[in-house]
C-alpha cells in the first residue's frame, strides 16, 4: 500500500499566520503539524509516501523530510497548483500509486487512541473497495456525514448537509483500492469548484464497496484547521505527553517502533536534536531500549 499526505490548501481559516507559512509546518505543541498524519500512515505499515503541497511550499517539506531515508521511508513530492479539492490528490498521485492500494490522509488531521495502529492495520487488511473512518461530532453541518440503517450499514454520505441524518462525520483518512484515481477522474467539480472526496466515496457506496469504521469514545480526532482547533489539539497533546511521559506523533520513535530503522539509527537522529527537549526524549527512548538487552 502507498500513502498520500495532502498538505496543500491556502490555510485561509488560519490567516494571517498562514499568509507566510504553510499551516502544516506550524507546531502542534512541540512538533510540526505534519508529523501527526505522517506517523498515522507509518502506523499503517506504509513506507512509500507522496507529500502533495502548493508550489510555494513543497520545497519546505522536502527540506524537512528529504528522501525519507533517515526514517526508513521513501518519500516523494508533488505539486497541487491550486486548492481544487481533496479528490484531486488521487489524480496527482496516480502514477505514484500505480497498481497499489492507497491511504490518503489530510495534513491537518490528528488521530489518537488506544490500539490505533491495530485498528488501522486491520482496516488495511480488510479493505475490499473503500474504507473511511467516522467520528461523532456535535456540529455535523460542517462535515461529510454518514447515514446508517439500524444495522450500521451505510445508506448515504452527504457533504455539509443542512439537515444532517446523523452525527457521524467522515474524517480525513481514506483507504482505497487501485481504482480510486480513475473514480476521481470521473467526478465533476462541486458548486465551489472542487473535486470532493465525498463524491469518490459515493461511487464506492453505489457499488456496495464502502465501509465505515467508527472511532468511538476512546479516540480523539482533531481537524486542526481553525484557531480554536489548533489550540485544542496543542493542549491535548501537551496534556497527554506531560502525564504519560511519551510523545504523540514522534516520527523518529515511530520509525523505530515499526522496525523501519535500528536503535543505532535512532540514536544518531537523537544526537542531531539533543539540544531540544524533543531530542532529549529520543535519547531517553534509546537509553530505555538499550536497557532491555
Amino acid at each position: 500500500m502507498k500513502g498520500i499526505l495532502l498538505a496543500g490548501g491556502s490555510g485561509t481559516r488560519l490567516y494571517p499566520v498562514t499568509k507566510i507559512i504553510n499551516k502544516h509546518l506550524l507546531p502542534i505543541y512541540d512538533k510540526p503539524m505534519i508529523y501527526y498524519p505522517m506517523t498515522t500512515l507509518m502506523f499503517m505499515g506504509i513506507k512509500d509516501i507522496l507529500i502533495i503541497s502548493s508550489p510555494k511550499d513543497i520545497d519546505h517539506f522536502s527540506a524537512l523530510f528529504g528522501s525519507g531515508e533517515k526514517l526508513g521511508l521513501r518519500i516523494e513530492y508533488a505539486v497541487q497548483e491550486a486548492p481544487r479539492g481533496i479528490a484531486e490528490a488521487l489524480i496527482i498521485g496516480e502514477n505514484f500509486v500505480g497498481d497499489d492500494s492507497v491511504a490518503l490522509i489530510l495534513g491537518d488531521n490528528i488521530f489518537y487512541g488506544h490500539d490505533l495502529p491495530v485498528i488501522l492495520k486491520s482496516a488495511v487488511e480488510e479493505n475490499e473497495g473503500a474504507t473511511v473512518f467516522g467520528y461523532y461530532v456535535k456540529d455535523p453541518e460542517r462535515f461529510g456525514i454518514v447515514e446508517f440503517d439500524k444495522d450500521y450499514n451505510v445508506l448515504s454520505i452527504e457533504e455539509k448537509p443542512s439537515k444532517p441524518k446523523s452525527n457521524i462525520a467522515v474524517v480525513g483518512l481514506y483507504i482505497y483500492d487501485r481504482g480510486a484515481s480513475e473514480k476521481a477522474r470521473n467526478i465533476t467539480p462541486s458548486d465551489r469548484g472542487e473535486l470532493e472526496i465525498t463524491s469518490v466515496n459515493q461511487l464506492y457506496l453505489k457499488e456496495g464497496r464502502l465501509k465505515v469504521k467508527i472511532l468511538g469514545r476512546g479516540f480523539a480526532w482533531f481537524d486542526a484547521g481553525t484557531h480554536e482547533a489548533f489550540i485544542e489539539s496543542s493542549t491535548f497533546v501537551r496534556a497527554i505527553e506531560d502525564r504519560q511521559a511519551f510523545k504523540i506523533g514522534c516520527v523518529e520513535e515511530v520509525a523505530y517502533r515499526m522496525g523501519y530503522i535500528t536503535l543505532e539509527q535512532l540514536d544518531n537522529l537523537a544526537e542531531e536534536l539533543r539540544k531540544s527537549t524533543y531530542g532529549e526524549y529520543l535519547l531517553r527512548v534509546v537509553k530505555e531500549e538499550e536497557g532491555r538487552f
